[in-house]
């Protein structure tokens, strides 16, 4: 194990939050609310960790796939946990606990919260806290990776241990070429969202929060109702058409770029997800037709709460807790199923769907007929075997977590409805659940205990269980390095 490596980069990742702290360090000095001391506190440490790390670089500067696991897990760790000060210091979220909750929650685009009166906190504050989701929408490590060489040649492990999905390839040879484009593309569809925004007569500091919170696929707002708080049509549309673009394999942006529109539609996971998507608006909009009376008014809150639910942001315009058992339901479905792989959203994946899905029609033909010879493909290639396998483990790991937390969460005695779909919300990075934890709720009322299982929860669902299993297995603390 590069020790000395790990902690170099660990280093590096503070210094890095130390610059990106002095952006609602700006937003505070410009509103003069009182919060600047606590976020200017909370850079300095972050800037003196980071450099007291880097102060000398290791000679030997390669990870392997084990320290790239480590060191991804550790770096979504110690952001959080520095992250979290400014809440505490500004004396905005007096618990540790809790500031560390929502500063985890922010990161890992979850947008669970235990604030009960966002509105009485300060835009400094708020600013960082919706700011989190967009810089772990993308990646943190992908983010350092486009802006510094880290580890020696061998940054594809940091890669592919962040990055959502069964398979993780680059866009291009370089890995750190790779980052500069999927963050490049990246930047430009958050400002045309925020530009968007303002169109539609919102106010910038507004458009720029919520953009953050749809382009990290978040859903951290600054009023208690969310986006029902406008009322307005236009930013529901603009939203909801964000939020699906958001959850799009950014691949699909990369090959626009290039010209290759006939290979866009080829896509065998865009289609399903375009396909689930629009059977659900329609199914929840004929469901819950007799609440809004008119079929646009009807469609128009499917179509939201459908792409908020799937793509793992979390925004509202409507308090789906009270909706008919049918839509309720089938949101709980969606929050499992989540978005595409390589994209800001959370959840299962769609592409890891597609393969279960091939892989149980493939067995029930082999009991058909024994004797022929099936390959499974996926966006038209062969699909290999450790793949399938690593898809089918996830799922069931994934299930074990769900049923466990479920089960820790229930010692706080809330309902069935509430401990399940809090548990399903945080470890698919949804944020609101159903019940107590709805998106009209909050988490506030769970135990200590029940926040700490949620907390590991995002974590969990963010990096995709493996990488956070991996500080648990004494294996790759110690042992021979295995050259992957």
């Amino acid at each position: 194990m590069n020790y000395a490596m790990i902690a170099y980069i660990l280093g590096t990742i503070l210094k890095a939050e130390a610059v990106l702290l002095l952006l609602p360090c700006g937003v505070a000095l410009g509103y003069g609310e009182g919060d600047l001391p606590a976020l200017a506190i909370a850079t300095l440490l972050a800037g003196g960790l980071g450099l007291a790390l880097t102060f000398r670089k290791p000679r030997n500067t390669v990870i392997y796939a084990r320290e790239g696991f480590v060191v991804t897990s550790l770096s979504w760790i110690v952001m959080s946990l520095v992250g979290a000060l400014p809440f505490v210091l500004a004396g905005q979220i007096p618990s540790y606990i809790d500031a560390v909750f929502e500063t985890v929650s922010g990161f890992t685009t979850t947008g669970a919260s235990i604030l009960t009166d966002v509105e009485a906190m300060t835009h400094g504050l708020l600013f960082w806290r919706s700011f989190t989701h967009w810089v772990g929408g993308m990646g943190v490590l992908v983010f350092l990776l486009a802006i510094v060489p880290l580890a020696g040649g061998r940054n594809v492990h940091i890669m592919r241990a962040e990055s959502p999905g069964p398979v993780v390839g680059k866009l291009v040879p370089r890995v750190r070429d790779t980052a500069i484009i999927l963050y490049g593309i990246y930047i430009a569809m958050t400002l045309i969202l925020v530009v968007l925004l303002l169109l539609g007569g919102m106010p910038l500091y507004d458009s720029a929060v919520h953009a953050f919170g749809t382009a990290g696929t978040g859903g951290f707002g600054i009023w208690g109702d969310s986006i029902a708080h406008y009322d307005s049509a236009y930013i529901d549309v603009v939203l909801g058409v964000g939020m699906v673009l958001f959850g799009v394999n950014f691949n699909i942006y990369y090959l626009v770029l290039m010209g290759k529109w006939g290979s866009i539609w080829k896509s065998e996971e865009l289609r399903w997800y375009l396909g689930i998507i629009t059977g659900s608006t329609l199914l929840i909009a004929w469901n819950t037709l007799p609440r809004w009376g008119s079929f646009l008014q009807s469609l128009r809150y499917a179509f939201f709460q459908v792409g908020s639910v799937i793509t793992t942001t979390g925004f509202a315009t409507a308090d789906f807790n009270l909706w008919p058992e049918l839509s309720r339901m089938l949101l709980m479905v969606l929050m499992l199923v989540g978005a595409c792989a390589g994209s800001t959203g959370g959840g299962m994946k769609v592409s890891r769907l597609i393969i279960m899905m091939k892989s149980a029609k493939r067995e029930i033909s082999r009991m058909l007929h024994p004797r022929s010879v099936y390959t499974l493909k996926f966006e038209g290639k062969p699909l290999e075997n450790q793949t399938i396998y690593n898809t089918f483990s996830y799922f069931f790991i994934l299930a074990g977590f769900i049923i466990g937390s479920t089960l820790l969460i229930s010692l706080d005695n809330m309902d069935f409805d509430s401990t399940f779909s809090a548990v399903m919300a945080c470890i698919n990075n949804i944020g609101p659940g159903l019940g107590v934890v709805g998106p009209m709720g909050s988490y506030a009322s769970l135990s200590n205990l029940s926040k700490v299982v949620l907390i590991l929860d995002m974590l969990l669902g963010r990096l995709e269980i493996f990488p956070m299993l991996m500080l648990l297995a004494p294996s790759v603390w110690v042992g021979k390095r295995r050259k992957l």
